[in-house]
């Protein structure tokens, strides 16, 4: 089937009012940025609440399927073919070579549904399809007419030209990337923090990121296994910008310094205060962390609040209430899964106590922390200084 076209449909864009044209034009430009990713020319266009995008070109049809829907704010991507109005019986010889070609067992039920955007065209909408559902069946025997449950609904839109599709492909929903401000994602290798990226970046958010490494205790495919699960999230989010800070010897000051069941906590609050450093200074909103209560002694209740002091900007969660199956589950569904799992030590599994406080006091870490007053902020400024930058991209 040669689909000249795909129409966007789009869910939450349509009920924001006088501001719903901002949120249109964003998912334009993000539906242009994912095309380009695609081999052959395309132009998107929006046109009277309805988004375009029209091949100029040859392309690949499940390539181009793939790139529109990763784009957030899409709901569904019809596949279209687009018809000159030359009167009602070329449109109906349009639709009956439509379902010739698209549906090679005709032994299905059947509707159409017909819009006319265009109100000067001579049938209206009823009439319309009633008039195509008696040109079908009188094309293919085998077809039946079900109004109310048909397994192939037949669209037929009368507007400067006529659309004609019946296939809807889900997208991934939420709000066009942009539309919400930007945030700082703490990306570690595991499962769990490429999910709250994809989460947050599903409403709207800009993501950028900021990965501990630790060598020599961490390896470079440790590294590049977080570069690889920032580009399976970009695919999503767009372009990423990864700060990798070398976190070894403030790992190694506080190991030498501190109670080792406390260790856990203090690391991360050194760590929520380096990446709020990146976040401000990229002018982001809030941190994104991939933390769910209770799933391990870092995140319960209290030792969230002990790691949220250190912090001015808010911290982000989309996973909190998830249990493990359910963040599983999305890595899947976002294909980082394999990557996730992948046997590469990340700097907060390698300096963990073997009874970690599960229950930490604020006043008794910070009481810690004061044993740390000589080197740290020479250690985290030359943490800071010596960062690496990557831009990643699918």
């Amino acid at each position: 089937m040669n689909y000249q076209a795909f129409l966007i449909k789009y869910g939450e864009i349509g009920v924001k009012g006088k501001n719903r044209h901002i949120f249109e034009d964003t998912l334009v430009s993000q539906l242009g940025n994912a095309m380009n990713r695609v081999d052959g020319e395309f132009k998107v266009s929006r046109e009277n609440g309805r988004i375009y995008v029209q091949a100029l070109s040859g392309y690949d049809y499940e390539e181009a399927v793939d790139a529109l829907t990763k784009v957030f704010g899409v709901v569904g991507v019809c596949p279209v073919v687009m018809v000159e109005d030359e009167g009602f019986d070329k449109l109906a010889e349009d639709v009956i070579s439509f379902i010739d070609h698209a549906y090679e067992d005709k032994n299905f039920t059947f509707k159409v549904a017909a819009r006319r955007a265009r109100k000067n065209y001579p049938l209206d909408s009823m009439e319309l399809a009633a008039e195509l559902g008696g040109r079908i069946l009188d094309a293919f025997p085998e077809v039946s007419v079900d109004v109310h449950t048909p397994q192939v609904v037949i669209n037929v839109e009368i507007r400067s030209h006529i659309n004609i599709y019946s296939q809807t492909i889900p997208g991934p929903g939420g709000m066009p990337v942009g539309t919400a401000g930007k945030a700082m994602l703490l990306l570690s290798g595991g499962i769990d923090s490429p999910v709250a990226g994809y989460m947050i970046s599903k409403r709207g958010v800009k993501l950028e990121a900021t990965y501990f490494h630790a060598p020599p205790y961490t390896s470079e495919r440790a590294k590049q296994k977080v570069v690889d699960l920032a580009r399976i999230v970009s695919r999503y989010s767009g372009p990423i910008k990864l700060n990798v800070v070398n976190f070894t010897d403030i790992q190694l000051y506080i190991y030498e310094k501190c109670p080792h069941d406390q260790l856990t906590i203090i690391m991360r609050r050194y760590m929520m205060m380096i990446a709020e450093h990146f976040a401000k200074e990229s002018g982001c909103l809030g941190l994104i962390t991939g933390e769910s209560i209770g799933q391990v002694a870092s995140q319960t209740m209290q030792s969230l609040a002990v790691t949220n002091e250190v912090c001015t900007l808010p911290v982000y969660r989309p996973l909190i209430g998830f249990d493990k199956q359910e963040i599983v589950d999305i890595s899947e569904k976002i294909d980082a899964y394999e990557t996730s799992i992948q046997p590469f030590e990340d700097c907060c599994t390698i300096f963990v106590a073997k009874h970690p406080v599960t229950k930490p006091n604020l006043s008794a870490i910070q009481k810690s922390e004061t044993h740390l007053q000589e080197k740290i902020d020479e250690l985290m400024k030359t943490a800071i200084e010596t960062t690496e930058v990557i831009c990643v991209e699918a």
